[in-house]
């Protein structure tokens, strides 16, 4: 029982209901719950029907039409606590946006180096925050702009990035010190990692100056979004290399944003996307203290990425349970002491996965929704979609008004005055606490299959996600779930019309400035220093994770300054790790 005086939301068949609230009110409550269904809403329905058999979330959670503190059981110090103190549901820090707003992290990049540095300028200039690299298809499969399998895709959904000098020219009159850089990149990321190492190093700024993220999160490709390099075993030691390198060397680099965005995006649910993601973060704190690691070297720069889907609440709920899990695991599983290990601090995107061709001006309307999702759920960095970008990446216009989307919450509507303004919300915690208990029962399976990495060769998460994906799909068939403008209220012309949304073209002739460039790197750069380069990035790869010489992110930064390419690296990883084929099972 909490001291006298310390407010507690109780309920069910607690023998205490909260300061001021016996046993006798939640009997009493439920007294006249019972009274209004049976009379009022008993009446109302016989007058107007409910519009629904069911009401579910948008994971298939059935709905309750009303929660009373009869219903929910939290222990506000255990379950809630304080801002900034653990279980940090309420929020990783203790004035959270009243004392720095969450960073404008737009997503960018597209054609060449020199275009997407100009993209870079131009958000920087109209009030973005922190910058976030988007690459194209290529470089995300570890293959230059020259290769065969690169033809058609150079720039075309993100920037090509093939050596250093691209790298250079990408950050261009952006200070490395002065700005952190978030790059979207998981397979080949160790070298794209060691690119923006060197490049600081090139320019005299020291390692602990730099701050950003590499997404880096292998796992999540196995279950959802396919863009690997190597199996699922070595692609763990390569992210674990990274995470010992950085810990000593970089460490104010985020070396994992474990990340939920795309097994939310290939259809999970948000309580697949909050279990699968917090399971791949249990795997790479295991992996590092398999390593050698403390726990407390490392976890406080482990970040995450979530989706910010549709269903208001629903999300809202999800971020809080992400954070009292997080805390609870790492202190209890992992035993870390710092409080900074047990923060889940988070960069949140809307979802993608929600835009329409059809009616495209209601994205707008939907990302403003979801956005304000994010903030209320208390994430620390936010990319807005843009309206446009089911046809191609977004014009200057579209993301513009995707930012300001993110600077009218902030400025104009009062939610960032206070913290965690939903807390305490009978229905909230309520859904908080369901998403957890659920979550908690996948990483229970998962934890009993032998972890996520055995838990992906089985094809546990794959089949679960597919199975969702199924599921929702038949629902928008059957008209159960609409989409607005899509399966309902699809009203034909007017300024709604997807004819009237201008759209981005990247200039075919991107891929060729782009190659050439390549080329000429190749022309001048010293053969003897890149073969000698990358047989000291496979000699390291060859020795056993580990041992003295074998992290390979100092031979891959000396590689990357001796102007070997992207793909020549990665090919080095492929010969001496193999390749990697989807089993598909479903």
């Amino acid at each position: 029982m909490a001291p006298k005086g310390v407010a507690r939301l109780r309920g069910a068949d607690d023998d205490y209901s909260g300061d001021g609230e016996s046993p006798g009110d939640v009997v009493a409550i439920r007294s006249a719950v019972a009274e209004w269904r049976a009379r009022p809403v008993a009446n109302a329905e016989a007058r107007v029907p409910a519009r629904k058999p069911r009401f579910s979330t948008w994971s298939g959670a059935d709905i309750p039409d009303l929660v009373t503190p009869a219903d929910v059981s939290v222990d506000y110090l255990r379950d809630l606590g304080l801002p900034g103190e653990y279980p940090y549901t309420r929020g990783v820090q203790p004035t959270m946006y009243r004392g720095r707003l969450w960073t404008m992290r737009m997503f960018a990049g597209f054609g060449t180096p020199e275009q997407t540095n100009a993209r870079f300028k131009y958000l920087l200039s109209e009030g973005q925050t922190g910058l976030s690299t988007a690459f194209d298809f290529p470089t995300l499969m570890g293959y230059d702009s020259d290769s065969p399998r690169a033809l058609g895709e150079v720039g075309m959904c993100g920037v090509a990035v093939d050596t250093l000098r691209d790298m250079d020219a990408l950050f261009d009159g952006i200070p490395l010190d002065g700005v952190t850089t978030s790059m979207t990149i998981n397979g080949p990321a160790i070298v794209l990692m060691a690119f923006y190492v060197a490049l600081a190093d090139v320019r005299g700024i020291p390692r602990d100056r730099i701050g950003g993220t590499v997404q880096n999160d292998c796992l999540k490709e196995f279950i959802a979004q396919h863009a690997w390099l190597v199996p699922p075993r070595p692609a763990m030691r390569v992210v674990t290399d990274m995470i010992e390198f950085a810990s000593r060397e970089v460490p104010r680099w985020n070396t994992v944003s474990i990340s939920g965005y795309h097994i939310r995006e290939a259809g999970a649910t948000a309580t697949q996307e909050l279990a699968f993601t917090i399971a791949d973060g249990i795997a790479y704190v295991q992996a590092a203290i398999d390593r050698g690691l403390a726990v407390d070297d490392f976890a406080p720069r482990l970040s995450f990425f979530f989706d910010v889907h549709n269903d208001f609440f629903e999300e809202i709920a999800k971020f809080r349970a992400a954070r009292r899990m997080w805390a609870r695991i790492m202190k209890d599983r992992f035993g870390a002491k710092k409080p900074e290990s047990m923060r889940l601090r988070t960069h949140a995107q809307t979802a993608g996965a929600s835009l329409t061709a059809q009616q495209p001006y209601n994205n707008v309307v939907r990302v403003a929704i979801q956005a304000l999702a994010a903030v209320l759920g208390g994430t620390q960095s936010l990319h807005t979609n843009s309206l446009d970008e089911t046809y191609a990446l977004p014009t200057e216009d579209a993301v513009t008004i995707a930012l300001r989307t993110q600077q009218i919450i902030a400025e104009e509507t009062g939610v960032a005055a206070t913290i965690d303004p939903l807390g305490g919300s009978f229905y909230l915690e309520s859904l908080t606490n369901r998403i957890e208990a659920d979550a908690a029962a996948y990483i229970d399976r998962i934890d009993a299959m032998g972890g996520m990495v055995a838990a992906i060769e089985k094809g546990y998460p794959q089949r679960e996600i597919a199975a969702s994906a199924y599921r929702f799909q038949r629902e928008f068939e059957r008209g159960e779930r609409i989409m607005v403008g899509v399966n309902g209220y699809s009203s034909r012309g007017g300024a709604n019309a997807a004819a009237s949304v201008p759209t981005l073209r990247v200039d075919e002739a991107a891929e060729r400035r782009q190659v050439e460039s390549l080329r000429r790197v190749k022309a001048e750069r010293d053969a003897a220093r890149v073969r000698a380069a990358l047989d000291a990035v496979r000699a390291a790869a060859l020795a056993a994770p580990g041992t003295a010489g074998s992290n390979l992110m100092p031979p891959i930064v000396e590689a990357a300054k001796a102007l070997c390419t992207q793909q020549e690296i990665c090919d080095v990883l492929r010969e001496v790790f193999g390749t990697y084929t989807d089993p598909a099972e479903f």
